[in-house]
């Protein structure tokens, strides 16, 4: 019995995730005409019609869309085992991050990561927690650096530390006067917050004890647009320790308060399927980042199961 190939079988995986047969081609490193070939050469062993091809789109057939989703679990898996003859914490590593803190830890970690292990080529992904999370789910990334609390799935994470979340003001906002903030204090069309789909809107909201509603003024797209819109007079908004310690105030008006309340925070974790062949690897990866931020620490980070 012939069987489908390796080769062919990520060709289709690809051209399923870019719904492009140029654009598949190039993530595959191969030209149209190969992966095309390729992809007949699958139905042809396979016995089965898994694309239509039109001029301009491409339109998986539902035997098509079941067959991808098998191809990425046998890719996954075939993977694993690759890295069962290599050591835990060797070989290339996809690290998915959201954006709300690849700016701000990364510049901090990666250059002592490398040095703690040398073996370990870190890969750097940045994506909002929802794709993060599909993408970690798929195999497409081996774990995920993310902020809960996230329903992310049932993944396997470890806790590296807490992330208070902060007002950031305009140093002449009468509120800047006052050591600290209660929530109460925030008007509601003042405050700015970051676009829909962002999980540190959520945060931000559940700290400042808005859960049910949004901000009515226009949000931002960044962290850095929020503390610009705020340094123009437009509002206030609020902010996690972490970028604030990255110096993204610097050069404004802006400066920042503690909020009230024992919800003012995220928490940072590292996060990976459960019966990932890496997870030993993993955990002893996510003590590295937690002694980077905690300063030599010996405590084996907290460990669960279920994002």
């Amino acid at each position: 019995m012939e069987l489908p190939s390796l080769r062919q079988l990520q060709y289709l995986i690809s051209l399923h995730d870019h719904q492009h047969f140029g654009r598949a081609a190039d993530a595959c490193n191969v030209t149209q005409s190969t992966l095309s070939s390729g992809l007949k050469e699958l139905e042809a062993t396979l016995g089965m019609r898994l694309v239509e091809r039109t001029r301009r789109v491409v339109v998986f057939t539902p035997v098509g869309v079941s067959v991808a989703h098998r191809a990425r679990e046998i890719l996954l898996r075939t993977r694993e085992l690759a890295l069962l003859g290599s050591g835990p914490l060797a070989g290339v590593l996809q690290m998915s991050v959201i954006p709300t803190i690849a700016p701000f830890l990364l510049p901090r970690i990666l250059s002592q990561v490398r040095a703690h292990h040398p073996g370990l080529e870190v890969q750097i992904q940045e994506e909002m927690s929802r794709e993060g999370c599909a993408n970690l789910s798929s195999g497409r990334s081996d774990c995920l650096l993310l902020a809960l609390p996230y329903d992310c799935g049932d993944f396997e994470y470890v806790t590296l530390f807490d992330d208070p979340i902060v007002v950031a003001l305009r140093a002449d906002d009468p509120l800047a006067a006052a050591p600290t903030i209660e929530s109460r204090d925030l008007a509601q069309d003042k405050l700015l917050l970051l676009h829909e789909g962002h999980c540190l809107r959520d945060h931000a909201l559940k700290a400042c004890r808005r859960p049910d509603q949004g901000p009515r003024s226009a949000p931002g797209a960044s962290i850095h647009t929020l503390v610009q819109l705020v340094n123009a007079g437009m509002g206030v908004t609020l902010l996690p320790q972490m970028a604030v310690d990255a110096g993204v105030v610097a050069g404004t008006e802006v400066v920042t308060r503690p909020l009230t309340g024992g919800e003012a925070r995220r928490i940072i974790c590292l996060a990976w399927r459960r019966n990932s062949p890496r997870a030993e690897g993993l955990a002893r990866l996510a003590l590295t980042l937690r002694n980077i931020d905690q300063g030599a620490s010996s405590t084996a980070p907290e460990r669960r199961l279920g994002v």
